[in-house]
């Protein structure tokens, strides 16, 4: 009997990494792993072609768009395709009441006309190199892990450094696998990048929040960039004299289609994933993390929506702010839902006990890997209190007030303002206005203190008075626990709440009056105690982090021999699947893709989020559609595949077996919301607009052919 459950645990743990589909593989890996079977599914290109550090190469047209997108080049001129949720705190930054590019869209008819936009960045990969081998000689057998994790951070700069040196790249060592492995990741960084187009948010915002993880999907989610170089192709900050960018390589742009069972492949930089995580983790997830997340998310954002459905000026300050928030929310939302419906608590203990009857067959494993679920187990119990308080602090008083997080990041400006010293204070004003510009560019102060108001009191009736600032002694003892009177007085007082005041604080600047400003104290009141509490949790995190690096280690032993991806750490990946329908439900079955007339079937001219263009609906009834039809005469919008993604693979491109682009990723579905932690073969989809919506939208409703002609276009 023990000999045939041993056999079980193997093939159940097996099967966390070898569903159909799944895996987001590391690019160094793919000859080795991958290549046999994707050409197996139809992909005609080799693992050299796709990457390579010697010759142009697929992953030469991919890059980090922003902090935290994916984009690709799809022309010979540096002009970059993303979604337009992954360019939309551009087109806001870049948005007026006058100048609504939100609302109303923008397309650069000339080159002269795109925006340069400060701050954005556009990256692309050089090369990975595994570097495990030099970091591990800097560990030691007894080594705690708080001083491994050091080693290896120290270790990682100085290869990151000899590896840049002399050079204008970017470098850093990433850990893999639960701190098993290392690799170096090397980048080319530009930071001239300019704003070319953009659908009008009812096309590329379609469907907004309702329709936000659904499919079937009707979202033209799009918006396109240039990348600049200087006169050597090299980068540099802005100049009127930059060129466009000529990138290695650049996507050529299919107007084939797609067909179910088409192959298809992703390479993006999908954020995180948690496929080991266990059934411990799972529970806290459920039931504290997400939970908090959507009761003080939705809260906060009910009170934001009401100010910018009143005011376009308000609108287009929050919009960024609160989509950011929306989507996380109802990721929390969905992720809750599908963990239970799919009962992932259940199949993680059923992981953890074959882990653990595998580790008791022999002695050697047993004193290597017998103590990692029971140190994650620990660390999971022993972090709920505070890990609850810190996400109250932070959901509630630091990113639900705002001005108490722009408030609380000038304590380092207390010492100044008190030392005297003319030249460091005349620096710190400086350094305190550029933060304020950009921070009062998209702040309404009655919003902000209208919402202030209520996270102050959800976040006393839900936290414990022995974790609350002290702040709340204050206004118990002062203003009898009315949060309102206080966050009125605060707001009245203080020198944050508007520009005008700061600016002339800072025209004489005093410690003195500082420490004296009622959001001030409470904001380092709060601050100071999320970093008390945060201090305490870095112990509990420490064992976890020794638990969770043992019990991946063990998961790889097991396996040894066979194919196994490291979790998602915004590092380019590469997922192959293919174009596929899927049931969701009993007697629900969702086609493979969607057309413009699913657009016109959910327009409500009364709901902004499904206000149809009148351009829009005048191409539907003319038929207008040009080259970009299916074979069927309608025009496709989106598309689902069974590709493996997560957060940041958004704007990825989707690309055929003859390295064409199909389409472009920007969602997953809501009845695999579970993903990130399990693989659902059955139910995941990854959710695209077809390339040839896309092209339609810049070329027929746009009238922007200028930049289709840039484009390599297969037809």
């Amino acid at each position: 009997m023990k000999k045939l459950l041993t056999i079980f645990s193997v093939i159940l743990l097996l099967n966390v990494s070898l569903k159909a589909d799944e895996g987001m593989w590391l690019l160094p890996l793919i000859q080795q792993l991958n290549i046999e079977k994707m050409q197996q599914m139809g992909c005609e290109l080799s693992a050299e072609e796709i990457y390579s550090i010697n010759q142009t190469s697929l992953k030469d047209a991919i890059v980090i768009f922003g902090r935290g997108c994916t984009g690709e080049v799809i022309s010979d001129q540096g002009l970059i395709l993303t979604n337009h949720h992954c360019g939309y705190g551009a087109i806001q930054q870049h948005s007026t009441t006058e100048n609504d590019y939100l609302k109303d869209g923008f397309w650069a008819m000339s080159k002269d006309e795109e925006i340069p936009t400060p701050g954005l960045t556009v990256t692309f990969l050089v090369r990975i190199e595994d570097v495990t081998d030099q970091v591990k000689t800097a560990f030691t057998e007894d080594m705690k892990e708080s001083a491994r994790e050091d080693s290896a951070r120290s270790v990682g700069k100085r290869i990151a450094d000899k590896a840049t040196e002399g050079t204008h790249y970017e470098a850093r060592v990433q850990d893999f696998y639960g701190g098993n492995k290392y690799y170096l990741m090397v980048y080319e960084k530009f930071t001239d990048v300019r704003m070319v187009g953009a659908p009008p948010s009812s096309i590329g915002k379609f469907g907004a929040d309702t329709d936000n993880w659904m499919w079937p999907r009707h979202t033209g989610d799009f918006s396109l960039f240039r990348v600049y170089a200087n006169k050597d192709n090299k980068p540099a900050d802005y100049s009127p004299d930059n060129v466009p960018y000529k990138p290695k390589h650049h996507l050529p742009i299919s107007l084939k289609g797609v067909e179910k069972n088409d192959f298809s492949m992703i390479l993006g930089y999908p954020g995180g994933t948690e496929r080991y995580m266990t059934s411990f983790e799972v529970d806290n997830m459920i039931n504290l993390e997400n939970k908090n997340r959507i009761y003080i998310r939705g809260v906060k954002q009910e009170l934001w929506l009401e100010d910018m459905l009143e005011d376009d000026a308000v609108r287009i300050k929050y919009s960024s702010k609160y989509s950011g928030s929306t989507n996380y929310w109802k990721n929390s939302i969905g992720m809750n839902k599908a963990l239970k419906r799919l009962k992932i608590y259940d199949k993680k203990k059923e992981e953890e006990k074959a882990f653990m009857v595998w580790v008791n067959e022999n002695a050697d494993r047993k004193a290597k890997y017998g103590e990692a679920l029971a140190l994650i187990e620990k660390a999971e119990h022993d972090k709920k209190e505070y890990s609850h308080v810190t996400q109250y602090i932070g959901e509630a008083l630091l990113r639900g007030s705002e001005i108490m997080y722009f408030a609380a990041k000038t304590k380092k400006y207390e010492e100044i303002f008190e030392s005297g010293d003319e030249e460091k204070i005349k620096e710190a004003v400086a350094e305190i206005k550029e933060k304020a510009r950009e921070f009062y560019k998209d702040y309404n102060a009655p919003t902000d203190q209208k919402t202030s108001k209520v996270m102050f009191e959800i976040f006393a009736e839900n936290v414990d008075k022995k974790y609350q600032p002290d702040v709340f002694e204050m206004i118990e003892s002062k203003y009898k626990n009315d949060y309102s009177k206080y966050i009125d007085k605060a707001f009245e007082k203080s020198i944050f709440t508007d520009s005008v005041k700061l600016w002339a604080f800072l025209e004489n600047p005093s410690a003195k009056k500082l420490q004296k400003d009622p959001i001030y104290i409470a904001s380092q009141s709060i601050y100071g105690k999320y970093k008390e509490l945060y201090g305490k949790l870095d112990p509990i995190y420490a064992d976890f982090d020794k638990g969770h690096r043992l019990y991946v280690a063990g998961i790889m032993e097991m396996n040894e021999g066979k194919a196994m991806y490291p979790d998602a750490n915004f590092t380019m990946r590469l997922t192959y699947g293919e174009v596929l329908d899927y049931y969701p439900a009993d007697a629900v079955h969702y086609e493979y893709i969607t057309t413009l007339k699913g657009v016109m079937e959910k327009e409500d001219p009364d709901n902004w989020e499904f206000v149809v263009p009148e351009k829009l609906k005048e191409l539907f009834r003319n038929k207008d559609y040009g080259r970009y039809a299916m074979k069927t005469g309608e025009m496709p919008v989106a598309f689902i595949t069974t590709n493996d993604i997560t957060g940041g693979n958004s704007g990825s491109p989707v690309i055929n077996g003859k390295g064409e682009l199909i389409g472009t990723a920007f969602d997953g579905n809501w009845e695999a919301m579970s993903g990130d932690i399990v693989f659902e073969d059955e139910l995941q989809r990854c959710i695209n607009v077809d390339a040839r919506y896309t092209l339609f939208i810049i070329d027929k409703f746009a009238g922007a052919t200028h930049l289709i002609d840039e484009m390599t276009i297969v037809e």
